[in-house]
């Protein structure tokens, strides 16, 4: 059974490989490409293996980060020596494209998050003048918001746990097909977290080793997060994630 899921949040390569460069704190200017291309590979292989829609764009990326580690590898030519408007010589660093490339859309990533940041501050101000509103007013317990975890976090979180439970080991073992649908899986985490009525770690929510069960888990909590029926926790970078149900969701079997 196959489980094809496209992700809006993902942004494309350079957004991943801007990730990369700030969680790893490489210098932009000075790129160590086969550090960055290891990871991204790593990144783009967990995707594969959770059989997530990837956009050709991603491996159109994953080849010029190879094309350029190769290049690195490869002795310099004399083509590659180049004048300056100053006529001093340099060579051509075959990472100096890419550079500009992220440099650019770093550029324009920022200028978007201010631009949605002064949004948000915009939208706080009101001509209207106030009312008096209170016996319309309802005690409603503000859901906590999510700032920290993202896709990313997520996937490394996933990467850890694969890691954990050694998937990878070769194993002897009888091959059943059990198929598990993610509509049902969805159910069966709001489910308990309702029962412990507060919030598990992620790593709870995977009980059984098969990894079948394991990727349709995965995919079930991405799912809920899309749709805003759990919020996810992360006190701060490479700290446990933990997941809570939103107070008012119903099951998703009783819609």
């Amino acid at each position: 059974m196959q489980y094809n899921v496209k992700i809006d949040s993902f942004e494309g390569p350079l957004d991943l490989l801007l990730h990369l460069i700030n969680r790893l704190e490489i210098d932009i200017y000075d790129i160590p490409v086969s550090k960055i291309t290891e990871q991204y590979l790593t990144y783009i292989h967990t995707m594969q293996e959770l059989q997530l829609d990837i956009a050709s764009e991603y491996l159109v990326m994953a080849a010029t980060l190879l094309e350029i580690k190769s290049k690195m590898l490869l002795p310099k030519h004399e083509e590659e020596i180049v004048e300056d408007d100053l006529g001093l010589e340099y060579e051509m660093d075959p990472r100096d494209e890419l550079v500009e490339r992220l440099i650019e859309y770093k550029k324009y990533k920022e200028a978007a998050d201010e631009f949605k940041s002064l949004e948000q501050e915009r939208s706080l101000f009101f001509t209207k003048p106030p009312s008096d509103l209170s016996e319309f007013t309802k005690d409603v317990q503000t859901d906590k918001v999510d700032l920290n975890v993202s896709l990313y976090d997520m996937l490394s979180a996933f990467q850890k746990l694969m890691r954990r439970k050694k998937l990878q080991k070769p194993l002897s073992t009888k091959i059943t097909r059990q198929e598990i649908p993610i509509e049902k899986r969805m159910e069966e985490i709001l489910d308990n977290l309702r029962m412990v009525k507060g919030r598990m770690s992620f790593h709870e929510l995977f009980p059984f080793p098969e990894k079948e069960h394991i990727v349709v888990t995965f995919l079930a909590v991405l799912e809920l997060m899309k749709r805003k029926e759990i919020h996810v926790e992360q006190e701060h970078n490479f700290a446990e994630i933990f997941v809570a149900a939103k107070e008012g969701v119903e099951l998703v079997g009783d819609r």
